[in-house]
C-alpha cells in the first residue's frame, strides 16, 4: 500500500503535519487536500495539542497545484479554477489563519505558487538555506491566488510583491529572510531540528494568550487605530481572566519559570 499523503504526528505538546507526496514535489490533488482538512480539523480543538508545524517530506516542501490534475483534451471546456479554490486552497489558508495556536512553517526545498503562499499564511516561517519561494502564476497567465496577492505586499511592500507576482523569479531563502518574508533562514541540516524546538516552545507557552497575539496582527491590516485599541482592550480583558495569566504573575513575584497549561 502507498504512504498517505498527509502524515500526522503528535507528540511534546504539538502536531508535526506532513506533506507527503514527495514524488510529485508535494504538490496538491484534491485526495492531499482532503487529508490535510481532516488532520487540521482533528488537531484544531485537541487541547493536548498547542502548536502545529507544518512541512514537506523529501526535496521539496509544495510545489503548488498539481498541474497533471487538470490537463484536459483540446476541445473540452476550461476549468473552473474559482471553484477549486473554492473548495480547497481558500479553505486551508483560512483554517491556518483562524487555528487558535501557533502555526509553523519548516520550509525544505522548493516552495513554488499555491505551496509559497500556504507557507506564508503560516505565523513563522522558517526555511532551509537551499529553499527557495516562486511565485510561478505568471508563467501560466494566472495570478497569485492562496492569499498570494493578501500576503506578499503586506510583508514586503507593494514594489518587491509586483516584482515577484510579475517576474515568477526564484527567491532565496536567504533573501527571503532579509526582505522579511519569512521569520528565518537556517542550514538545511538544522531545519528540522529548530523547527521541531520552536514547536516544542510554543507547546510550553500561554496558548490562549498567542491566539488573541495571531487574532489582533490579522486584524490591524484592516483595523483603523480606534477599531484595533478597543480589539486590543477586548481580548486584553479576557486574557486577564485565564490560569496562564495569572500563573505568569505569580511566576514573576516568586522569581521562577512559570507552567503555563494553555487555559
Amino acid at each position: 500500500m502507498s504512504e498517505p499523503s498527509i502524515r500526522l504526528e503528535i507528540a511534546d505538546g504539538y502536531a508535526m503535519v506532513t506533506l507527503n507526496r514527495p514524488e510529485r514535489l508535494n504538490s496538491f490533488n484534491p485526495e492531499m487536500h482532503q487529508r490535510l482538512r481532516d488532520a487540521l480539523d482533528e488537531v484544531g480543538p485537541r487541547e493536548d495539542v498547542r502548536a502545529v508545524l507544518l512541512t514537506g517530506a523529501g526535496r521539496a516542501f509544495c510545489a503548488g497545484q498539481d498541474l497533471s490534475e487538470r490537463r484536459t483534451a483540446p476541445d473540452a471546456p476550461p476549468p473552473d479554477l474559482g471553484a477549486s479554490l473554492d473548495a480547497n486552497f481558500n479553505p486551508l489558508v483560512r483554517r491556518l489563519r483562524a487555528l487558535p495556536k501557533p502555526v509553523v512553517c519548516a520550509v525544505n526545498g522548493i516552495a513554488a505558487g499555491a505551496g509559497a503562499n500556504v507557507a506564508l499564511a503560516c505565523d513563522i516561517v522558517l526555511a532551509g538555506r537551499s529553499a527557495s519561494f516562486i511565485q510561478a502564476f505568471c508563467k501560466l497567465g494566472l495570478l497569485p491566488d492562496s492569499g498570494g496577492t493578501y500576503f506578499l505586499p503586506r510583508l514586503i511592500g507593494t514594489a518587491r510583491a509586483l516584482g515577484l507576482a510579475l517576474l515568477g523569479d526564484r527567491l532565496s531563502a536567504e533573501e527571503a529572510e532579509r526582505m522579511g518574508l519569512i521569520w528565518k533562514c537556517v542550514d538545511d541540516v538544522r531545519l528540522v531540528e529548530d523547527s521541531r524546538a520552536l514547536a516544542r516552545h510554543f507547546a510550553t507557552q500561554p496558548t490562549r494568550g498567542l491566539a488573541a497575539i495571531k487574532q489582533a496582527m490579522q486584524a490591524s491590516a484592516l483595523n483603523s487605530l480606534d477599531q484595533q485599541l478597543d480589539l486590543e482592550r477586548d481580548l486584553q480583558r479576557e486574557l486577564g481572566r485565564t490560569t496562564d495569566y495569572r500563573e505568569g504573575v505569580t511566576a514573576f513575584f516568586e522569581k521562577r519559570s512559570p507552567r503555563f497549561e494553555g487555559r
